[in-house]
């Protein structure tokens, strides 16, 4: 892509994103991704109601009358995005393929972040860990996310869910809110899910068309896998064929529902077909 048109691209995704993180999202973000930590902040007089277990005992002895310990909540997060740069992504039959749907979902999370002064760091993977981008604040920071999301050349066409969160694990010591955008076709990873989701918190954003849920009717075609090349001729208007398609989209759909929920991970589905705004808005109301 060349320069001029790259930044065209990035400035009108900055314009819709940035606006809509700034009058849709922002409440929206700061009340469901609050800070987990908390930090000392005074010591008072206790007073009637207050926890006994924030009694600052030297204070107390010092002062022969009971004080307290007051915390406040850290508000300052760190927030991740790992972003599928698979093959895969290059798919969409209505309104947009699932990579421009990922591109313009990470570009209003990092809106909404820098609004509620937070750090956004990214980890591009497809069979593996493709670029790390480490936290850090501000404007330019996000576009240079967009641009790289934009132009970025993956090396390896698959996708493999188990590298990044392991990365995650490993390279964010502190706890993070980290978001996951990716189709998750992909071999088993409920394992390495269970042990980030144990440190950080977790949250799935699965985006889909809606030519994945079931095969029409078209007679004789050709398909390929984008991430292995393979391609092949099916009969559509065989009904079996059709039937046991449909059977794997559902447990496919069911299978992964119950990986989020033991490993305690939000999620919402997010179609290339619909504004992503409502589902978005959804999953943050439910937190």
């Amino acid at each position: 892509m060349e320069a001029a048109e790259l930044l065209k691209k990035v400035r009108r995704i900055e314009i819709k994103t940035r606006g809509l993180s700034r009058h849709i999202f922002a409440g929206q973000y700061h009340s469901a991704f609050k800070g987990r930590g908390i930090a000392f902040s005074e010591v008072r007089e206790y007073q009637y109601g207050d926890d006994i277990r924030n009694i600052d005992w030297n204070v107390t002895a010092r002062f022969n009358h009971p004080y307290v310990k007051v915390y406040e909540e850290e508000r300052e997060l760190t927030v991740m995005l790992l972003i599928d740069v698979s093959s895969s992504g290059n798919f969409g039959t209505i309104k947009a393929f699932k990579k421009d749907v990922m591109t313009e979902i990470a570009a209003v999370l990092s809106f909404s972040a820098i609004f509620n002064n937070d750090k956004i760091g990214v980890i591009f993977f497809s069979g593996k860990v493709e670029k790390f981008i480490r936290p850090q604040k501000g404007r330019k920071h996000i576009l240079r996310i967009i641009r790289e999301l934009l132009d970025f050349k993956p090396e390896s066409n698959l996708t493999n869910l188990n590298e990044p969160l392991r990365y995650l694990t490993n390279a964010i010591r502190k706890r993070c809110t980290a978001f996951i955008l990716s189709d998750f076709i992909a071999p088993d990873f409920e394992e390495s899910l269970r042990i980030a989701a144990n440190k950080h918190d977790v949250v799935a954003l699965k985006i889909y068309d809606p030519a994945e849920t079931s095969i029409p009717d078209i007679g004789l075609v050709r398909i390929q896998d984008p991430e292995t090349g393979y391609d092949m001729w099916i009969d559509t208007s065989s009904g079996r064929m059709r039937n046991e398609y449909s059977r794997w989209w559902k447990n496919h759909s069911e299978n992964l529902e119950n990986v989020f929920r033991r490993c305690g991970v939000d999620s919402a589905w997010i179609s290339t077909s619909e504004d992503y705004v409502i589902p978005l808005v959804r999953l943050f109301r439910r937190r």
